[in-house]
């Protein structure tokens, strides 16, 4: 078996086809969701092209999945300040304060801003927007839509507008299109990606997209574990491209793992039911098999405690109790009203034979968001020239090791926004010029049908319960994969499958060298959190001779800009 230790050699390039066409633009946006269409709207307004790409259709993302809410500091006896606090709070220690404090401050506009493109949130028989309140917040301020369908709001409306100015030649949008690789230049700039696109006529096949700038807003990387609340197309395609590129990725240990996602039984895979955390919110309680409410005496917050602590808290009961779920109680709150506030939950649960109105839910942690991703600034500029990044994607330092509820979509509005604003100025003034990319590599494909091992490998060894036992076998798994990598036929299967690896071992190799428990994750062999030596961010760098380097970036050093190299040795034992 090979040793966890050895060094991680990850490609430049997954093999593909030579591009069999070409598109040019000023700035390339990769992703569909909240993120990639409010940045594609804002840039057209100012730029001359503006190419927007899609792994499926433009609404399959995750903004369409998301029930909730958004977050956002809207009513007059809220605060920035409040919601700032909430989401330090939520993030044990780990978050970039001034993130945060964009995050809270330009939040409210840019809510109001999306009501004015047309997104419709629910609303009082006065007309003012109805707010509640989720884990982790101490006032009520998330907005829904539609009771429990925030997301698919969001998303219809953005598409809405995308869709009134299809016409116009300054934007081009490429659905079925998933990014293999960026493109380089000798500099190491980013000057477009390699893209394939199952469609009919001159776009079809691999090509490529060149442009003065690259935009990642391509969502998670749920599919690298067995079960997830994500979308099928969450297979982490944009981490994956930026780290083989050589940008920096930071806190990819830090995955959170929703506490109340539908439990189906053992063996149950892929994309689970989520029961959104509002359902807590609006009074629904945890209870073990016996009938015993446990959230009580574990938080002053009780079942609204911030996510880690309540997924942690129903693992321990699982643990305690030996069963493999607990059961979300909202009986009390009548039919009629949960079929009125959560009508797309009530209606999957009877689906799936459970009536929340009659009987508990039956629930169990499973992976939820990344809080961590590729590095960026408050601009949204990585350490690579020319590439951004916003969304589940990135790592503003907004979530810290743990992502407070319903922050996700306004991040990915705000730093969307930010990164259009800060990208017209750059080429108003001739930066960031088109340049050409050298030749691309090969190297060996993982074949899609190892997925389901690397998914089992990360769910047990680099899961919310870990060891450094666990998380030494999984590296160990991880190599003997990576060492199995062949001359699979080159398509989107064997891509993805080969990012997910990618990212486990980065993942993987975070999560064995962090010894204490902080977030969403518990290290069984280092149960408590260390402030003293553990108050520090684990930055992945893929370097020139293809080794993954990973760098400690203590949090007194703030969150500099990401390319100013942190004057820190990489940590013993990984190169």
């Amino acid at each position: 078996m090979p040793d966890a230790d050895e060094v991680v050699a990850l490609p430049r390039f997954l093999t593909a086809p030579p591009p069999g066409w070409t598109a040019d633009a000023d700035v390339l946006v990769v992703g569909s969701g909240i993120a990639g269409l409010t940045c594609a709207l804002r840039l057209r307004e100012h730029v001359d092209r503006v190419l927007l790409v899609t792994k499926t259709e433009l609404s399959a993302g995750s903004t369409t999945w998301a029930q909730g809410g958004i977050a956002a500091a809207l009513a007059p006896e809220d605060s920035a300040a409040e919601h700032l606090d909430d989401t330090l709070v939520a993030g044990v220690g780990l978050c970039d304060e001034s993130a945060v404090e964009v995050l809270v401050t330009e939040g409210p506009a840019r809510v109001r801003e999306l009501i004015g493109l047309g997104a419709r949130f629910d609303t009082d028989d006065a007309g003012e927007i109805t707010l509640t309140r989720e884990g982790g917040h101490h006032r009520d301020r998330i907005a829904h839509a539609g009771g429990d369908a925030t997301g698919a709001e969001i998303s219809r409306a953005l598409i809405a507008q995308l869709e009134a100015v299809r016409a116009d030649p300054g934007i081009e949008v490429i659905e079925n299109a998933l990014v293999v690789d960026l493109l380089t230049s000798a500099e190491g700039s980013v000057c477009g990606a390699t893209v394939h696109v199952i469609g009919e006529g001159e776009i079809d096949g691999v090509g490529a997209a060149r442009s003065r700038a690259v935009v990642l807003a391509t969502g998670g990387l749920g599919q690298i574990y067995s079960s997830t609340t994500n979308p099928p197309v969450a297979t982490g395609d944009g981490m994956a491209v930026a780290l083989r590129a050589g940008a920096a990725l930071a806190d990819l240990e830090f995955v959170q793992f929703h506490p109340t996602v539908m439990h189906l039984g053992p063996g149950a895979s892929g994309q689970q039911p989520l029961v959104s955390e509002a359902v807590r919110g609006e009074g629904a309680v945890l209870v073990d098999a016996t009938g015993e409410a446990f959230m009580a005496g574990i938080h002053p917050l009780a079942d609204l405690a911030p996510r880690d602590v309540v997924a942690r808290a129903i693992l321990e009961r699982m643990e305690a109790t030996g069963s493999d779920h607990v059961l979300l109680d909202a009986r009390h709150l009548g039919g009629e009203f949960l079929e009125r506030r959560f009508p797309t939950i009530v209606a999957r649960c009877r689906e799936l034979g459970i009536d929340p109105a009659t009987e508990p839910i039956p629930v169990a942690p499973a992976q939820h968001y990344a809080s961590g991703g590729v590095r960026t600034d408050l601009r949204g500029r990585t350490s690579l020239p020319g590439l951004y990044a916003c969304g589940e994607v990135s790592c503003t330092g907004v979530h810290g090791a743990n992502r407070l509820a319903s922050n996700s979509l306004l991040e990915g509005l705000v730093f969307a926004h930010r990164i259009a604003e800060d990208l017209v100025e750059r080429l108003a003034a001739g930066e960031l010029p088109f340049v050409d990319a050298p030749g691309e590599g090969t190297t060996g494909l993982l074949d899609a049908a190892h997925r389901p091992a690397l998914q089992e490998t990360m769910t047990t060894g680099v899961g919310p319960l870990r060891s450094g036992g666990s998380t030494r076998s999984a590296l160990a798994s991880l190599q003997e994969l990576a060492a199995a990598t062949s001359d699979a036929e080159p398509g989107p299967r064997s891509w993805e499958t080969t990012n997910l690896l990618h990212l486990g071992q980065a993942l993987a190799t975070a999560a064995h060298l962090r010894e204490e428990t902080r977030g969403g994750h518990v290290r069984h062999d280092h149960p408590v959190a260390d402030d003293a030596g553990w108050s520090a961010h684990l930055v992945h760098v893929r370097d020139p001779d293809g080794e993954l380097a990973v760098i400690r970036l203590d949090v007194d050093l703030c969150w500099p800009q990401p390319r100013e190299a942190p004057e820190t040795e990489t940590l013993e034992g990984v190169q």
